[in-house]
C-alpha cells in the first residue's frame, strides 16, 4: 500500500494523512485516529489496521500496509457483505 492509498474507505483517509495526523498530534492510543477525519468510525473494517498502523509508528518504524489497495477493497468487500449477512469479521 503507498502512502496515498486508502486505509478508512468510509471516509476516505489516506494512509499518508493518518501519518501526518499522528506526527503531528502524537496520539497515545489507536482509538485516537479517529480524530484524523473520522478514519474508522464507518463500517469499521479498518480498525485493526489502524491499530497496526499506530502500534508501527509508536515503535519509530514507517508506518505501512503490506496489501495492495486492490486486495485490501476486496477484503473489505466480503467483510460488508458478511456485516450486511449479520456475521461480520475482518
Amino acid at each position: 500500500m503507498n502512502q496515498d492509498d486508502l486505509v478508512c474507505l468510509c471516509h476516505r483517509v489516506s494512509l499518508r494523512k493518518l501519518v501526518n495526523y499522528m506526527n503531528r498530534e502524537r496520539p497515545s492510543v489507536p482509538s485516537q485516529l479517529s480524530e484524523c477525519l473520522g478514519a474508522g468510525t464507518g463500517c469499521q473494517w479498518c480498525v485493526p489496521f489502524l491499530k497496526k498502523i499506530h502500534t508501527q509508528w509508536g515503535r519509530g518504524e514507517e508506518p505501512h500496509l503490506s496489501v495492495s489497495p486492490e486486495s485490501y477493497a476486496a477484503r473489505r468487500a466480503k467483510y460488508q457483505q458478511a456485516r450486511e449477512g449479520g456475521s461480520a469479521a475482518p
